[in-house]
């Protein structure tokens, strides 16, 4: 266990962390994963990338809060006290620290109404003087321009804020001469002192020169043959098989669906996302919002991963949104329906009901109603699915899975067994929201941490 803090200033230790902190470390181990390991002896805050062709800087954020924003919509305002705030949202910066991590990025969102972009007690006085955070701290893109409302209404304050507030790079993607201008402006009548330019100088010179930019300033190219090669797909299939979470397998669960026979008569694939890689890969691929469909993406859907895994003698049908007669008239052995969210990222992934996409409900209802099923949704967080858990054989919450759709057949018929286990508690209804464990309302439909598993079958 730990002490989140015990300063003066800001008050007494906060929280004593046990299962909460190894969760949190589970999530930070991306950055060893990317930097390299830190070594024992290293100063706390010093951020650390190991030399070496495969190493490349971690940027932890948004700093700090952007996971409590009311209404659940982006770059939007986090209410709550200050002890909430350090014992809810701050560990896993504490633990990014603690392992070297390179740069972390400022939030769009507010907190108690003040933008982070303009929050100097927090990003001065306790990221970078409390948590010793000794690396880069980093604006989100135009991140200064919406300290005002509209954004950019009065660039030179925003400039003024976001540089005092102790931000030490600033995202600027257009017109970077008119940031240049105003801060050198700034600095030289001295309402922004040449400490604070100091501070974000030696800052950004300590990360080049811990990646060893100034020796090899350029981009070493010498194994991009190797990205998207068999040993990277069989990774992604891996960490497929292992992020997938089982939270139904059965009606009664005494009589599990999964995993499925891999020879049987015929077999209904079924669902919009069934045979579409844009959707398993979800926002921030090939373009920012991501791309439906399977043009420009090289990978496996998960109905041609069906086909590669089924005997030879099974018959594959795949209809995306099929009728009652369509499914009464086929004789089916079960059906495989897969649904989910559309592609999104930012503030366009805001929702107000969380559903899954149309017609996925009505395939759900017209599949499961007929046949034995296994849902398979894909998406970036729970959705409304309660309306159809009584129908539905077996549920599989396969997240954004990305090109490797074989990770998915590996786990519904059988070659390995489920392991997944949920990191988000899933909700009944849209209006139990925000609900967290520990809450006097808590009552999930899937509780944080849930997951059914499965032993692989023998072949």
């Amino acid at each position: 266990m730990y002490c989140v803090c015990r300063d003066p200033r800001w008050g007494r230790c906060y929280e004593s962390y046990s299962e909460d902190h190894r969760i949190v470390q589970e999530m930070t181990e991306i950055i060893p994963g990317l930097q390299g390991i830190l070594p024992t002896n290293s100063k706390k805050g010093v951020p650390f990338v190991a030399p070496g062709k495969t190493m490349v800087a971690a940027c932890a954020k948004h700093f700090v809060g952007d996971g409590g924003m009311i209404r659940r919509i982006d770059e939007n305002n986090t209410v709550i006290g200050f002890n909430e705030l350090v014992k809810i949202h701050m560990p896993a910066y504490l633990d990014s620290i603690r392992k070297g991590v390179a740069t972390i990025m400022v939030s769009y969102s507010s907190w108690n109404g003040k933008k982070m972009h303009a929050n100097r007690d927090l990003v001065t006085g306790f990221l970078k003087n409390k948590l010793k955070f000794r690396g880069i701290t980093i604006s989100d893109w135009q991140g200064i321009d919406k300290i005002t409302s509209p954004p950019h209404a009065n660039y030179s304050y925003s400039v003024e804020a976001g540089v005092d507030a102790g931000i030490d790079m600033v995202m600027v993607p257009y017109n970077f001469t008119e940031f240049i201008d105003d801060l050198t402006s700034q600095v030289k009548k001295n309402i922004i002192p040449m400490s604070r330019i100091d501070d974000a100088v030696q800052r950004i010179l300590r990360v080049k020169f811990v990646m060893g930019l100034f020796e090899n300033p350029l981009a070493d190219v010498s194994m991009i043959n190797q990205l998207g090669s068999q040993e990277h797909r069989e990774l992604a299939r891996e960490a497929v098989r292992k992020s997938l979470v089982l939270l139904k397998n059965g009606k009664p669960a005494a009589k599990p669906l999964l995993p499925l026979p891999k020879k049987s008569p015929k077999i209904l694939i079924a669902g919009t996302h069934g045979d579409n890689l844009g959707y398993q890969c979800g926002g921030w691929t090939i373009t920012w919002h991501g791309l439906r469909g399977n043009d420009l993406t090289i990978g496996t859907t998960i109905l041609n991963a069906i086909k590669n895994t089924v005997d030879p003698t099974t018959q594959i049908v795949y209809s995306e949104n099929p009728d009652a007669n369509f499914i009464k008239s086929n004789k089916f052995s079960y059906g495989i329906v897969v649904v989910g969210e559309p592609t999104y990222a930012e503030m366009y992934g805001d929702s107000s009901n969380l559903t899954i996409l149309e017609p996925g409900p009505s395939t759900i209802n017209n599949v499961c109603g007929l046949v034995k099923c296994v849902v398979v949704v894909i998406s970036g967080r729970p959705v409304v699915i309660e309306p159809y858990l009584q129908k539905i054989d077996a549920l599989v919450a396969a997240w954004l899975p990305g090109t490797e759709g074989q990770g998915v057949a590996d786990l519904l018929f059988g070659d390995y067994g489920f392991t997944g286990k949920l990191a988000r508690t899933w909700f009944k209804t849209i209006e139990q929201l925000p609900m967290n464990v520990g809450d006097p309302h808590y009552d999930a439909l899937f509780e944080f941490g849930f997951g059914l598993s499965t032993e692989p079958l023998k072949h």
